[in-house]
C-alpha cells in the first residue's frame, strides 16, 4: 500500500525555523500552565488519600453527595461526575487516608443513601498513604530519567559507536543523582538539573544523534504534561505508563529517520547535510504517517469506547503520538544541522 508516492520532496527542513518557534511556544505554554496550577495535579497514587467511586440509581446533585459525606467527617472531599451523565457515577476524593474496611464502605453507603434519598452502590474504594504516594512519585520520576539515560547509551552506541563514553557519562549522572537524593535534595529539581547537564555534555562531546533524540523526547514529555495540566487532568500511575510508552513510540520514529540519514550520508556524502536530511525524512514519511495513523485509530477507539477508567490513559497516548510524530520530523533531525553549524562557526 502506497500512502505517499515515492519521490516526494516536501521541504521539511526549510520550515525548521517555523517549527522551532511552534515548539518553543508549546513548551512555554506548558510551563506557564504548570506554574498557574502550581505543578501537575497528582492523583491519589502520588498525592495520597482515599478515592471512592459510587453509582446511584438515578440522577443526584453533587451538593447532596457532599452533604452526606459531611455526616461521616468527609465534608472537604471533592466530588465529580465520572463517565457518561446517564450512568450517574461519581468519584469522591479526599486527602484523608481512611481505613477502607468493610465497615467504612457500609458507613459511606448509608450516609449517601440518607442524603440523596435513593439507592447507591459502592463501586470501588482505594486508599494510599501520603508517604507511599511520595515514594511512588519519586520512583516515577526516576523511571523516566533512567529510561532517557539508557536511551542515550543505545543511540550513541548504535549511530556513533561511542558505547563506552556514553555509558560512563550515564553511570556518572545516575550515581550523582542517587548520591544527592540521599541528602533529601528535591528529586524533581535534581533530575531537571541532571538533564540540563546531560544536554550540555552531549553538545561538547559531539554526541549529536543522542542529543537529537533526547531533546525530542524531553520536548514530547513536557508538552504532554502541559496539555494534561491545561485540561486539569490528574497524573496517576497509568499516566506515567503512558508517558513511558510515548517515549518509546517517539524514539522508534526518530531511529527510523536517523537510520535513513546515516545511509544517505554514505550514498550522497557530497551533498549538503540539509538536503540529505530532508531527503531522508521524505523517504520515511510514508512509513511514519501510516504507523501513526493506524496507532491513532486504536487509541482513539480506546478513548471513545474504553470507559472512564482508561480515558486519561488513552488521551495521553493520543497527544503523545501526535507530538512524537511531529518531533521526529521537526525536532530530532534539525539538531544534527544545528550541530554542524556549530562546528562550522568554531
Amino acid at each position: 500500500m502506497q500512502f505517499i508516492k515515492p519521490g516526494i520532496n516536501i521541504d521539511f527542513i526549510g520550515k525548521r525555523k517555523v517549527a522551532f518557534y511552534i515548539s518553543v511556544a508549546m513548551i512555554l505554554a506548558s510551563i506557564i500552565t504548570l506554574a498557574i496550577h502550581k505543578g501537575p495535579k497528582y492523583g491519589i497514587d502520588f498525592a495520597g488519600g482515599t478515592l471512592i467511586q459510587v453509582k446511584f440509581s438515578s440522577p443526584v446533585g453533587i451538593d447532596d453527595i457532599k452533604s452526606g459525606l459531611h455526616t461521616i467527617g468527609l465534608g472537604k472531599s471533592s466530588v465529580q461526575l465520572f463517565g457518561d451523565l446517564k450512568e450517574n457515577e461519581y468519584l469522591i476524593r479526599t486527602d484523608k487516608s481512611v481505613m477502607t474496611s468493610e465497615g467504612f464502605s457500609s458507613k459511606v453507603k448509608r450516609a449517601l443513601r440518607s442524603a440523596a434519598g435513593i439507592p447507591v452502590e459502592i463501586r470501588r474504594i482505594e486508599m494510599v498513604g501520603p508517604q507511599v504516594g511520595k515514594d511512588l512519585r519519586q520512583k516515577a520520576l526516576f523511571a523516566m530519567f533512567y529510561a532517557l539515560l539508557f536511551i542515550t547509551i543505545y543511540i550513541s552506541g548504535r549511530f556513533e559507536l561511542k558505547w563506552i563514553l556514553s555509558g560512563v557519562m550515564a553511570a556518572a549522572l545516575m550515581g550523582a543523582v542517587y548520591f544527592f537524593s540521599i541528602f533529601n535534595v528535591s528529586i524533581p529539581f535534581l533530575i531537571a538539573a541532571a538533564m540540563v547537564v546531560t544536554l550540555v555534555l552531549f553538545w561538547f562531546l559531539n554526541l549529536k544523534y543522542a542529543m537529537g533524540a533526547i531533546v525530542a523526547l524531553i520536548h514530547d514529555v513536557i508538552i504532554t504534561v502541559g496539555i494534561f495540566s491545561l485540561f486539569d487532568k490528574e497524573f496517576t500511575l497509568p499516566i506515567i505508563a503512558a508517558l513511558l510508552t510515548i517515549i518509546g513510540y517517539s524514539l522508534n520514529d526518530t531511529i527510523i529517520v536517523f537510520d535513513r540519514i546515516r545511509e544517505n550520508l554514505r550514498k550522497y556524502h557530497k551533498n549538503p547535510l540539509e538536503i540529505i536530511i530532508n531527503k531522508s525524512i521524505n523517504e520515511t514519511i510514508s512509513r511514519t504517517l501510516l504507523t501513526s495513523l493506524t496507532t491513532l485509530v486504536v487509541v482513539i477507539s480506546l478513548f471513545v469506547l474504553g470507559g472512564g477508567i482508561i480515558h486519561d490513559f488513552a488521551f495521553a497516548l493520543i497527544v503523545g503520538i501526535i507530538i512524537g510524530t511531529y518531533s521526529s520530523i521537526y525536532v530530532a533531525s534539525p539538531i544534527l544541522i544545528a550541530w554542524q553549524e556549530r562546528r562550522k562557526n568554531r
